[in-house]
């Protein structure tokens, strides 16, 4: 992915849109991988009034979401693996049913963790 691709596909299709719905409060949260910090992001970012929640350089990993692409990932490991966008739509929407709610709970509930373990690296890589 490009910071260009990020911008049109992530930024503009979804969370300009998203933020409209959340108001004033709403606080972005992504990554620092590289799209993520393209300048032309920054420029959506600050033309759309969009604030980015601070983020440790090194940790990617403190994103809960990350374990759930994981989950995801099942898709590819499928004896029939999805061959065209209808297929894998399927099978994505199948294996998100399939992750079980304590999962998430359980992830959710990391946060306090992956947080303090993220300040006593100094943002630096922790076991999550």
């Amino acid at each position: 992915m490009t910071g260009h691709i990020y911008r049109d596909v992530i930024l503009e299709q979804h969370v300009r849109w998203f933020r409209g719905s959340m108001g004033a409060e709403f606080l972005f949260m992504d990554d620092n991988a590289r799209p993520h910090c393209a300048n032309i992001v920054d420029e959506c970012l600050q033309s759309e009034d969009i604030t980015r929640m601070d983020w440790p350089a090194y940790s990617p990993f403190l994103n809960p979401i990350e374990h759930v692409w994981d989950m995801l990932s099942r898709i590819a490991a499928r004896q029939l693996p999805p061959t065209c966008l209808p297929e894998f739509q399927t099978a994505f929407l199948d294996e998100w049913c399939n992750i079980p709610l304590d999962q998430i709970d359980n992830l959710i509930l990391s946060m306090p963790r992956r947080c303090k373990a993220c300040v006593a690296s100094s943002g630096r890589h922790t076991p999550y």
